[in-house]
């Protein structure tokens, strides 16, 4: 393997701050060796050998213990050995200093029998210290490697404020998100199929129709083609309905959507949605009801606004047990829109995701069975892609609430 200079730079660099600080560490020795003795000019230069001595001896101890606790399979032997060679370290920093100034013999031997003292409890501290160090991350180990097999129930159990503490909650945090992406994800694969299937019922219920009405054509079994050619245009014009609904809800889910946004009157627009959907709610015995207060002008797309509102009124009046209501007007530095009916409305569970890709809100409410799904989580594109947002209410009563920046904001 090729080794860059990079990762020359990276490996020299700890050893060049070894050796920095060694040499810090022997000057300020000397110096407070100077100040505090007033050694002469023999003791000066013997302090200065041993102590420069001394820094050699460490240097290469410190490298050493780098090369060999990173080979260590065990954590605590690391920490002991690192324990133990800095006390002994120090041990012989004393032992030679001493011994130097040529301390009387009783004197040192009490100064060896105290650092031999220091460097078992140094090894007792270690070993003390490390067992928890090395039992918590073998917990975190053991969590991410049930994690890695697929288990989201597991959690590391470490309570810890350091550095480890840290990676473990780290990792805690994760496993949960985890679970939570895996619950969403499974969710979205589900509501997928459930709305692959239901475009696929509603595309081959016209297809049918369609088929069945070619075939007593080219078998002359019609008396009255013109009756079959307008029901087949009805078939087409469903379909073609259906066709668009999916290539719009494909470009706002790739970001592709772009919008002429300008001043428009609001309440125009909505006035304008009630009456073609009027019809349709006479139809069904629904009262839409908008009483107009004056011009509510916010900066919308004008046939994407208008959309929006076709979407909104069809799925209400769709569901509605005898009125349909739509208000708006300005609120704070928005314009706010709402269509409400009287129907069941939606349910908690599903009121936070009914403008969800593949999430079928009207499943909950529709009674005819008709329709894909398809208009509210259009409405929630065409809406965000303006600036805006939707939000629903969970019922009794349908309750769908639009937002949208006011032209002076």
């Amino acid at each position: 393997m090729t080794t860059t200079p990079t990762d020359r730079g990276r490996r020299h660099h700890p050893t060049l701050a070894i050796g920095l600080g060694l040499a810090v560490a022997v000057v300020l020795a000397l110096v407070a060796a100077e100040s505090l003795m007033e050694p002469t000019r023999r003791d000066r230069i013997t302090l200065a050998v041993v102590f420069v001595g001394l820094a050699v001896v460490v240097a290469i101890v410190a490298v050493a213990l780098r090369r060999w606790t990173t080979r260590l399979r065990s954590l605590q032997a690391g920490v002991v050995l690192t324990a133990v060679g800095a006390v002994a370290v120090a041990a012989v920093a004393i032992w030679a200093s001493a011994a130097s100034m040529l301390i009387p013999q009783k004197a040192l031997e009490l100064v060896l029998v105290a650092l031999g003292l220091g460097v078992v409890l140094g090894t007792v501290l270690a070993v003390a210290v490390a067992q928890p160090l090395e039992r918590d991350l073998q917990a975190v180990r053991t969590t991410a490697e049930q994690v890695a097999t697929g288990r989201r129930d597991v959690r590391t159990g470490v309570a810890r404020s350091d550095e480890v503490g840290m990676l473990a909650r780290t990792l805690d945090d994760m496993v949960v998100q985890l679970d939570e992406a895996e619950r969403r994800r499974d969710a979205m694969e589900a509501a997928r199929r459930e709305f692959l299937a239901s475009v696929g019922h509603d595309l081959r219920t016209p297809l049918t129709s369609l088929r069945a009405a070619i075939e007593a054509l080219q078998d002359g079994l019609v008396d009255e083609p013109t009756r079959y050619l307008a029901a087949m245009e009805h078939d087409v014009a469903t379909l073609t309905w259906m066709v668009d609904d999916l290539f719009l809800l494909a470009v706002i889910e790739s970001g592709g959507l772009s919008i002429d946004a300008e001043d428009v009157d609001v309440a125009e627009s909505c006035d304008e949605a009630v009456e073609v959907v009027r019809p349709v709610a006479d139809r069904r015995d629904v009262t839409v009801g908008f009483a107009a207060g004056g011009p509510v002008i916010a900066r919308v797309g004008v046939r994407e606004f208008g959309r929006v509102l076709r979407n909104l009124l069809d799925n209400a009046v769709r569901h509605a047990e005898s009125r349909v209501d739509v208000a708006a007007g300005p609120v704070g530095d928005e314009v706010v829109v709402t269509v409400t009916d009287d129907g069941p409305g939606f349910p908690p569970d599903l009121v936070d995701r009914v403008f969800d890709s593949f999430v079928r809100a009207d499943e909950a409410r529709r009674r005819d069975g008709s329709g894909a799904g398809l208009g509210l989580a259009i409405a929630r594109g065409l809406v965000e892609a303006m600036g805006g947002t939707i939000t629903a209410r969970p019922g009794p009563g349908g309750h769908v609430e639009v937002r949208l920046p006011d032209h002076r904001a």
